[in-house]
């Protein structure tokens, strides 16, 4: 009788084992999938944003200063004008190619990066950024990903919160690298918005990093969301 309980307790145990086995692999493979397709995306918004951002941008500058060294005969007003027009392109043209992927991210930095994209947003929100001294520039796939929570996260601050401050903070552990980004708005329940683009958004690209990560949400007093990213994810 006890073999047959041994046999039978061996048995639901390996049956434990193989699920687990097979769910750990469809984790896996889900995880790789997300991965894929955020690469891909990517990749698109790359090849697009460098199209608008090398080939349409530099035609704009180079029309305007063809128009600014014209000889209008008197044609002052329109010259104005169209200069004006101009400088509003350019402007939009850089604004459409930064949406879709920061391009000089790779060159000047995560950090610079942030700081552009918060005096872009002076106007309009106050946000302070603290990093820690001992941060260390990441492959460009972990800082574009960070850039795109980091944007979407005050994108939808701005929309939603009624926030007057966002607070980021990134800091180098031993082991992961740590972000923090808060916001002093109204809050929201998570249950109630987990659906919504933004917050798939954020929580896709985290994913892609294989990073653990925490909201923590008051309705009323602002909403914090905590990532954790380990050094060993892959990259």
């Amino acid at each position: 009788m006890s073999f047959i309980l041994l046999a039978y307790r061996s048995f639901i145990q390996r049956i434990f084992r193989e699920q687990k086995i097979r769910h750990e692999a469809e984790v896996a493979h889900q995880r790789k999938l997300v991965l894929e397709n955020i690469k891909a995306q990517e990749s698109e918004r790359k090849r697009i944003a460098v199209m608008i951002h090398d080939d349409i941008g530099n035609r704009l500058n180079i029309l305007s200063l063809w128009l600014n060294n014209m000889d209008t005969k008197g044609d002052e007003l329109i010259k104005k004008n169209i200069t004006t027009q101009m400088s509003s392109l350019i402007d939009s043209a850089r604004s459409i190619s930064h949406s879709l992927y920061p391009v000089n991210l790779e060159t000047v930095g995560l950090v610079l990066y942030i700081e552009e994209l918060i005096a872009n947003l002076s106007g309009r929100i106050n946000i302070s950024l603290t990093v820690s001294p001992k941060f260390q520039k990441k492959n460009i796939f972990t800082e574009v990903q960070l850039y795109r929570i980091i944007q979407e996260f005050t994108t939808n601050v701005l929309k939603h919160s009624e926030a007057s401050l966002i607070r980021i903070y990134i800091k180098d552990n031993t082991t992961s690298l740590a972000v923090v980004i808060s916001d002093n708005g109204q809050g929201f329940e998570y249950e109630a918005v987990k659906k919504g683009m933004g917050i798939k958004n954020i929580e896709a690209r985290i994913k892609s990093l294989n990073a653990a990560h925490k909201w923590k949400n008051t309705p009323g007093n602002g909403s914090r969301l905590i990532i954790k990213i380990p050094y060993t994810h892959e990259r």
